[in-house]
């Protein structure tokens, strides 16, 4: 099996099995969502896109960031560890990020996509695997120029020494998670955008056992692990 490495500069280039990598958090928390409850997420790249949408779906609940920092007119921002304290049940999520739902958005030619973080990483890998492809490409979706991103190279890493059977130690990829750059945001409890407690959940590896992939509707991408579409 061959691995490529992509970011969200060239991942429309990307085709065949794609995994679309938020860890810190557009993908834990896609997961916390639906292991709460939520029946679909949908991943939209605009935020006129995400509240259009919750006006025309019922239950539908929008979540997300730019930059981090929760949109004003969202009814939750980019929190795991306080998504994780919400019922879902019989919702239907609308998520907006400003990196992990652009790159299934601008991942939207390949033939199968898979969302992933660390949480849902032992799944993803067991989904993949029983595609037997030939390939596999890794959307790095935190990659900046500032050196922001190695939580996602991480666990594409640690991904492919899964499917190469190579029954690799977690604990040095999740130890990237916490020296991440990005990781440096999260130092104060009570931070509403940022609070301590969510990267510990980035790094709860297999807290759920179940994959993410992308189906598209309308032109619209979402997930729905509870029909186990795609």
């Amino acid at each position: 099996m061959r691995y490529k490495y992509w970011s969200l500069d060239d991942c429309h280039h990307a085709s065949g099995v794609v995994v679309v990598i938020d860890v810190v958090r557009a993908f834990t928390c896609a997961a916390v969502v639906l292991a709460g409850g939520a029946q679909r997420d949908y991943l939209v790249s605009g935020v006129e896109e995400a509240l259009a949408l919750r006006q025309r779906l019922p239950n539908a609940v929008v979540m997300g960031e730019i930059e981090g920092i929760k949109v004003p007119e969202f009814d939750f921002g980019n929190s795991p560890s306080q998504l994780s304290r919400i019922n879902f049940q019989g919702k239907t999520v609308i998520q907006r990020t400003t990196s992990g739902t652009q790159g299934v958005v601008r991942s939207r030619q390949a033939e199968k996509i898979f969302a992933a973080s660390f949480c849902v990483a032992g799944a993803t890998a067991r989904a993949i695997r029983a595609l037997k492809p030939a390939e596999v490409n890794f959307v790095s979706t935190g990659i900046r120029d500032d050196g922001r991103g190695d939580e996602d190279v991480a666990l594409a890493d640690y991904l492919a020494a899964l499917l190469s059977d190579k029954q690799p130690d977690p604990r040095p990829y999740l130890e990237r998670v916490k020296n991440s750059l990005v990781a440096g945001l999260f130092t104060n409890p009570d931070d509403p955008d940022f609070p301590s407690a969510d990267i510990p959940l980035t790094m709860d590896l297999d807290r759920y056992d179940f994959a993410m992939p992308v189906t598209w509707e309308e032109g619209i991408a979402f997930i729905d692990i509870h029909s186990r579409q795609g």
